[in-house]
């Protein structure tokens, strides 16, 4: 076990550990930490607290000290830069055609570099750009390309749930989502329906998934032979959320089906559904 400290750089960015070197930090405290970007300042999000070895990458760096007013007048500076950065090259990208659209400007807390965020559909010949920007604000320059997820989680938004996005507000990283997801969890496979903002599929698709799954497990499937309080049936609907189901009693084929919560029945191995009689001329 090693003792940690969880931090963040950006609002609803990664978690990182860092070794405390001994000393305490509370939630929401600012801090000054050497990243492989160089040294940054970064926020408390999970105070002091133990993590297992295989869940931390060695070594683990150490957090330099509690950010004093100097560095947070620094870190507000920056922010300043950052919002006349943005500006700046909406105006060049502009006048130079170029097929981009600008997200998002970061400027290293000591002021060796600014990182410009965008989108395009295609690659894009920025070195011109490049140029400009590294001349006018004296410091280098990195142009990066990101995809429509990433936006989404930089500028936030509201979804189809009418909640804030999850990924800008607790999700780290993006899980792969598939339409399988979908399927087994019973929604319907209109793309406007389980596609997110962004255009790709709903995240949510993917941290509800364990769930469905399990239910899937304890839920007696349509088809299936269950014996009940009121006899012997086949189930012919489900709801894995509710654990609801309805079944087709075999005493009663012409009424209408029973419900039951599934903890009621009880599945019967290996039996089939009886056959619809049906009517022969001879």
């Amino acid at each position: 076990m090693a003792e940690v400290v969880g931090i963040r750089f950006k609002e609803n960015g990664k978690v990182y550990f860092f070794d405390p070197d001994k000393k305490e930090f509370s939630k929401g405290e600012k801090v000054i930490v050497e990243t492989v970007r160089g040294i940054e300042c970064g926020e408390v999000s999970a105070p002091n607290h133990k993590v297992n070895d295989d869940d931390i990458v060695h070594p683990l760096k150490k957090i330099i000290r509690a950010a004093n007013k100097e560095d947070i007048k620094i870190v507000e500076q920056n922010k300043k830069k950052e919002e006349e950065a943005f500006t700046f090259c909406q105006k060049k990208v502009e006048q130079l055609g170029l097929d981009m659209s600008l997200v998002e400007v970061e400027c290293a807390f000591d002021g060796s570099k600014m990182i410009f965020y965008f989108t395009s559909d295609d690659r894009v010949d920025f070195r011109e750009l490049v140029k400009i920007l590294a001349g006018n604000f004296r410091t280098r320059i990195e142009m990066r390309q990101i995809g429509v997820r990433d936006v989404s989680k930089m500028l936030g938004g509201l979804g189809i749930c009418g909640r804030p996005f999850c990924c800008s507000q607790f999700l780290d990283d993006f899980h792969p989502v598939s339409i399988k997801m979908a399927k087994e969890q019973g929604l319907s496979l209109n793309p406007t329906k389980i596609s997110g903002t962004c255009g790709r599929l709903l995240c949510c698709l993917k941290y509800e998934q364990e769930t469905y799954e399990y239910l899937a497990k304890v839920t007696p499937r349509i088809g299936s032979v269950v014996d009940t309080r009121e006899g012997r049936g086949t189930v012919v609907d489900n709801s894995l959320l509710t654990g609801k189901i309805k079944v087709q009693l075999d005493r009663r084929p012409e009424a209408l089906p029973e419900e039951f919560h599934r903890k009621e029945v009880r599945i019967v191995k290996g039996a089939k559904p009886p056959k619809e009689e049906t009517d022969s001329e001879e």
